[in-house]
């Protein structure tokens, strides 16, 4: 082990390398500096949409259907996606100037990396983590997003009231997750204390949830409100 190996932080992703095609390639050259978000320091989401407007955040928004759908039904509404895969960051750039959306913007970033240093104090309203890596493993559960620092970022850019919306598909991550808001006393969950969400909301279904709909996996919803400051 290399000195100060103990010390980097665990990454709840692996940066894949994988082709792009030639129109996601296009898209990232010149749809990123309309819709994408650069620089360092708190963002001014009134300046970056030009308006004041209930937002929402999605962590990891793959291939961008859930964000694009949300942006598109929900105009009144802007929207952030924060996520690392190139190829899946050009297909929602394509898709978002084919829809010509003005309510959303892309980071190309880490979310623990933009929740702490990107987003300010109780400026989201909804926070979305659909479907995150489940490493499903026991000796990789410690690259789960949802822990305790992690829960703790969310309530602090949740404001009072707002909802952090999570759905998987892994039982054992489900309960995971449930233990970790539910130790957490910023936020009382929505369903009840112990259980899960019923009904989906009003978030889309994907394909990536379709496919394993048909091989009979189940989804488990969790919906958690943050509570008013003390």
């Amino acid at each position: 082990m290399t000195a100060g190996a103990s010390h980097r932080p665990v990454r709840s992703f692996v940066r894949r390398s994988a082709r792009m095609t030639p129109a996601q390639r296009a898209a990232i050259e010149h749809r990123w500096p309309t819709y994408g978000l650069e620089g360092a320091g708190l963002l001014d989401l009134d300046a970056v949409f030009g308006r004041r407007a209930p937002r929402v955040l999605e962590i990891g928004f793959g291939n961008g259907e859930t964000l694009i759908t949300l942006a598109e039904s929900h105009p009144q509404c802007d929207y952030l996606g924060v996520d690392v895969y190139e190829p899946g960051i050009g297909r929602t750039l394509a898709a978002i100037a084919e829809k010509h959306l003005t309510n959303v913007r892309l980071l190309r970033a880490d979310a623990v990396d933009v929740l702490r240093e990107r987003i300010g104090p109780a400026c989201l309203d909804t926070v979305l983590l659909l479907f995150s890596d489940p490493w499903p493993k026991k000796r990789h559960h410690k690259r789960r997003l949802v822990q305790a620092d992690f829960v703790k970022l969310v309530a602090a850019s949740l404001a009072p009231g707002g909802v952090f919306q999570l759905a998987t598909d892994w039982q054992n991550y489900a309960e995971h997750m449930l233990a970790v808001l539910e130790a957490d006393d910023a936020f009382v969950n929505l369903a009840g204390q112990g259980n899960f969400c019923r009904l989906r909301g009003d978030r889309p279904v994907t394909k990536f949830e379709l496919r394993g709909q048909r091989l009979g996996h189940q989804v488990w919803d969790l919906r958690f409100q943050r509570r008013p400051s003390n």
